[in-house]
Formats: structure tokens, sequence, C-alpha cells
């Protein structure tokens, strides 16, 4: 088969840190796609708090890499001063960084791993100089290894995916969401590349939309056969035979499988089954949260009612019309055909199989969290 182009030459960079330190965090301003293309300047940790929270940046690897900035912001500034007022900076940005959004555990595994190197910094005597210079390589080695993650899961992916294949997906994974090429969008664009012919049908995402504004818009970008549909229509063309996998990404997994991700994709996962349609989710291993034993224990976010009664500043629900818009889902695993990480497909997923991914990855399995320990669980709005 003959070598295709490539479908995400022509994207931008999501995020990016400028002008070395201090700096500042470039970022496409999501919620203006995709009528307008504008990249915000984020120089504050209120302003990254901001804008994780309404989602201009989103997606739980993008989430990972924008948090991991946002402890630099906080912290940059602190030339000359003493390891414990760093340390007590770092503390404080930390806690604001981590009630921006409850769902996304990337958030957190980006904040557990700041922490750790700014621990071992301080365990081997270093100024505060030194802890925030620590840091500093630690973002960027996260946002790296995203991008390296989102590769390798493209390359395992697309063994997946037929010359021909018909692919429906849900919400935006691709590039927009992550540092590098995406999750669930980056098998697609490496089967593309690959020269195989791939027809993706992208639900629209109620009640942003992601799937209209942001897969759509990424998609034909990089000129990828992309037909948007109605979240209601996908159903239908299943029973019309006219898809053959469902690819999508994820914001938390739990250690038995089970994933959450954008509402209506439990909705997607029970009609795969009942067409005997497999159902792959992408998602790279920090986003596995082995700390709970399944999705039940996995803190759900509760949008405003404002996104659902007037969307795009539109109201087209009476006043005082009462609202519930959860803004995740959370499918069982025994729904899941797969879940392909950066080493590998983890077919019909469960606690074993997962921790047989961490352990070839050379991760530690961590212990079952207690009930009041779990990543998120106070910070549902």
């Amino acid at each position: 088969m003959s070598e295709g182009t490539n479908p995400t030459a022509g994207l931008p960079e999501t995020l990016s840190w400028e002008g070395g330190r201090p700096g500042f965090v470039r970022m496409v301003e999501q919620t203006l796609l995709p009528g307008q293309f504008t990249e915000l300047e984020v120089r504050t940790v209120d302003q990254m708090v901001d804008a994780i929270y309404r989602l201009a940046v989103r997606g739980a690897p993008a989430i990972g890499v924008a948090t991991a900035y946002g402890v630099l912001l906080g912290v940059q500034d602190l030339v000359g001063r003493p390891t414990g007022d760093v340390m007590e900076a770092f503390a404080d940005t930390c806690g604001r960084l981590e009630r921006a959004r409850p769902t996304a555990v990337n958030l957190f595994w980006a904040l557990e791993r700041m922490g750790a190197r700014a621990d071992a910094k301080v365990a081997e005597g270093g100024s505060g100089d030194e802890v925030v210079a620590a840091l500093f390589e630690e973002a960027m080695a996260i946002h790296a290894s995203d991008k390296d993650t989102c590769q390798r899961m493209g390359v395992h992916g697309a063994e997946l995916i037929q010359d021909g294949a018909r692919v429906l997906t849900h919400c935006n994974a691709g590039s927009l969401a992550t540092g590098g090429i995406g999750t669930a969008l980056a098998p697609i664009y490496e089967a593309t590349q690959q020269g195989k012919r791939v027809q993706v049908f992208a639900d629209e995402t109620r009640p942003l939309l992601q799937g209209a504004r942001l897969t759509s818009w990424e998609l034909a970008r990089g000129g990828v056969d992309v037909t948007l549909i109605t979240d209601n229509t996908a159903g239908w063309v299943m029973r019309e035979g006219r898809i053959d996998m469902v690819i999508v990404g994820s914001d938390r997994i739990a250690r038995n499988g089970d994933v959450c991700n954008k509402i209506g994709t439990y909705s997607v996962a029970v009609l795969a089954r009942e067409h005997g349609i497999p159902f792959f989710v992408v998602a790279p291993l920090s986003t596995f949260d082995m700390s709970i034993a399944d999705g039940s224990h996995i803190p759900i976010e509760e949008r405003p009612a404002e996104e659902v009664t007037e969307p795009m500043g539109q109201r087209i629900a009476p006043e005082g019309c009462k609202v519930y818009s959860p803004a995740f889902d959370v499918t069982p695993a025994r729904l899941v055909s797969g879940i392909v990480t950066e080493v590998g497909v983890i077919h019909s997923p469960t606690t074993a199989a997962a921790e047989a991914a961490f352990r070839e990855a050379g991760l530690e399995v961590p212990e079952l969290a207690a009930a009041g320990e779990i990543k998120g669980s106070k910070a549902i709005r």
C-alpha cells in the first residue's frame, strides 16, 4: 500500500511554553473554533485555572500539560527565594489548579509528577532556584513525553484499522486534546499517513459540540474524510451498516477498565454492542487511575446549566428550566473491545490486564485509595 500524506502537518500546536524563564503559555482558544482561530497568552495561575475550567484547553493529556505549565506560572518569579518559600508557593499553586476540573485524572497525575520532582530536589538539599529549575525540566519532559506517547498510540491503534474502514468517534480526542497528535484520532492520522482510506463519522457531541466544532475542523484541515452527524444519529448509521468500528478517548480509566469519557460515550458503546461493532478506547497509561477499583468511584463533573439552556449565547430553553448536565459518563469495561495505550492494546480490559500493562511499562501499580482520597472527589461543582 502506498504511503499517504501526513494529515497532522498543518495542525496548530495546542499549547506551548514561550519565552524561557520567565515565560508564558501560548494556547489555542478552543471555545472560539471553528469560526475564529485565536491563541491565548496565559501568564498567571488564575488565568490557567480559568482556561482549564471554561474549556479553552481541554482533553485529558492537554490538561495534564497545561497543569504542569500552570505550576511554572506559580513559581517562576521566585528568583533567589529560600526553598521553603518556593515549596509554599508550589503547594498553593497546586491547590488552585486541582480545583479547575475534577474528572480528568491527568491533571492530578501532572501535579503528582511535578510534586515528586520538587520533593526529590528538596531531599537533595537543593536551593529554591534549583527546585524551580527542576520543575521547569519536569514540565518540559511531560510535554515531550505526551507527544511521544500520542505517536506510539497512533502506531498501535492503526493496526486495528483496515483499509476502507468507517470509524465513528465521539467528542474531540485529536491534536487539540493533547500535546501531540491526539489519542482517539492518532490511529486515524497514522492509518491515513500509511495510505489507508479511512472515513470518519463525528458525533456533534452536545451540549458544547466538541465533535462539530473541533473534531470536524481538525480532520477536515488534515484532509481526512469526515462526516458530521447529530448525536442521536449514531444508532441509525450503525443500523444502516455504515460503521465498522468506534474509537473514542478517555478522561479517566478505572483499574478494571471502566472508561470515563465525554457524556454520550456510554450510549455509543451500548449501541455498538447491540450492532456487533467493536468499541475501542485510546488513552495513555497516565489516564488510568489505578487507585480506584471501578468506574463507580470516578467523580463526575456537572457543568453550568447555561451550557445547555444558552448554547453559543443563544437561549433555547425557558427561563428557570431545571437542567442536569453531567460532563462525562462511564462505560463499563465489558462493553470495551480494547484500550489502546502507548505500550500496546489491552484487549477485553480487566484489572489483571491493566496491571500487566503498567508492569510492562515499568510503572508501579498503586494501592487502592480510600474513599476520601480519590483524585478530584472534592472538586465537583
